[in-house]
């Protein structure tokens, strides 16, 4: 059965009161009433309402100094002024403060069907928005990232103590795949006085000439094709946090003002000398070697030391692979919600060669692996076969020395020497971070070679 929806009037005279339930005799909605401010947060200590039409002046407690006192305790409940003909300026500045509406006495019956009506659709759109917020928290909350590593539970210990403070500047590090957006979302979400939104820009998924106007905004005329004002991604962000994922790209001019804003807190759109301010809080991630990229003049050495008053390194996969079989039961977890299989598992032979594989692309490498094997098999274990995993994955230290190790997988059908030497060159570059003349080096031959 349809829950009722029940609104609660509150005015200290009777007559207004009654002349209420009367409007709404029909029985669509169930009124509830007080006679004061008091008692209606008496009413709401113990009976749920769906909205709240106060008169705007009473005695001991009036209408703006309820609705502040109902709104602390239920934010998304809407709440609506009445008032008298003389009072509305009063009414447009409780509007301000957070009233839904505003009507004037006497009420006429058509504008206050129209204006519960409006306000129940708001109060419900309110509510959904901010269960959705909580299940996003919840989702993004650091106690469900998998990990039995010491290493990754420092680091997880790192983002729970920096999340409690919203302003502070943080910088991820770690190659590609580690979870370095996820967590960055885990501190946003973990910071509860931080009721903004959270926004991730890509630096170098967007090309320089727009990343500026990306970020800062920019207003009507300030290049060609800018036909309007649009907002930045900072102006978005307030009271939130900016992900600027793969800083490393961002270009050095871009660079100088990026340390104004964390400086001052403060920015103008491109074309703008109007100053805005920068009520957010600043996470930064990388694959790149920033302190190689000073030396080599390609990142700013005072920007470096400003985003780095919090670092948090995020270890590869293949230094924790305590953690593979916990992760490859989480995502098929995830496949069997997705997928209405069954998936019992994961065969002996497959999870060992799933831990001694070395996964340049780390967990998003494994969760695609594991997610097209879950698409091939039907209600069988997992098995070698089923694991789609490129030919070759280097394993080498941080300086390049020693020993590689490759572990082949490939199907009969499709083993060939260009094939091997294809994946060889692929995954030594992305255990690279990208650098080919790195990659060159290590694999005995000229950077020309390498192209070609």
């Amino acid at each position: 059965m349809k829950k009722q929806i029940r609104i609660l009037f509150v005015d200290d005279e009777k007559n207004v009161l009654r002349s209420l339930e009367r409007a709404f005799i029909d029985g669509k909605y169930e009124i509830l009433t007080a006679s004061s401010g008091k008692e209606a947060l008496k009413r709401l200590s113990s009976e749920t309402v769906d909205l709240v039409i106060s008169d705007l002046f009473m005695p001991e407690l009036e209408g703006v100094g309820l609705m502040h006192a109902v709104k602390e305790l239920y934010p998304s409940l809407p709440f609506i002024i009445m008032t008298a003909q003389g009072s509305i300026g009063s009414a447009v500045e409780a509007m301000k403060q957070g009233a839904m509406d505003y009507l004037e006495k006497p009420l006429d019956p058509q504008i206050l069907d129209v204006a519960v009506r409006r306000a129940l659709e708001f109060g419900r759109l309110s509510g959904e928005n901010a269960q959705f917020r909580e299940d996003f928290r919840e989702r993004f909350s650091f106690h469900n990232i998998v990990t039995q590593s010491p290493s990754m539970r420092q680091a997880l210990e790192l983002v729970a103590r920096v999340a409690a403070s919203p302003k502070t500047t943080v910088s991820l590090t770690g190659e590609s795949g580690t979870g370095k957006e996820l967590l960055a979302r885990a501190i946003h979400f973990e910071s509860g006085g931080m009721p903004g939104n959270f926004v991730a820009v890509n630096c170098a998924a967007i090309p320089a000439a727009l990343l500026e106007s990306e970020l800062l905004g920019h207003v009507r005329g300030a290049f060609t094709g800018a036909d309007r004002d649009r907002e930045g991604k900072f102006s978005i962000a307030a009271g939130g946090t900016v992900l600027l994922d793969e800083i490393g790209d961002m270009g050095l001019a871009l660079q100088a003002k990026l340390l104004r804003v964390l400086e001052e807190r403060c920015f103008e759109k491109v074309g703008s000398n109007k100053s805005q301010s920068a009520d957010f809080r600043v996470i930064t991630a990388t694959h790149r070697d920033l302190s190689e990229m000073i030396r080599q003049g390609m990142f700013r050495e005072d920007l470096y030391h400003r985003i780095n008053v919090v670092p948090i390194a995020i270890p590869p996969l293949r230094e924790r692979s305590e953690d593979i079989p916990h992760l490859v039961n989480y995502f098929l977890g995830l496949f069997r919600q997705h997928q209405g299989k069954a998936l019992p598992g994961v065969s002996r032979k497959a999870m060992d060669l799933l831990i001694s594989y070395s996964w340049p692309g780390n967990i998003r490498e494994l969760r695609n692996v594991l997610e097209r094997a879950a698409i091939v098999v039907s209600d069988e274990l997992i098995r070698p076969e089923h694991l789609s995993l490129p030919s070759a994955a280097p394993t080498v230290n941080s300086t390049g020395e020693g020993m590689c190790e490759y572990h082949l997988c490939i199907p009969p059908d499709e083993l060939s020497l260009n094939k091997i030497v294809d994946h060889v060159l692929e995954t030594t570059l992305t255990r690279c971070g990208g650098n080919k003349s790195r990659a060159a080096e290590l694999l005995k031959v000229n950077r020309k070679m390498f192209y070609r």
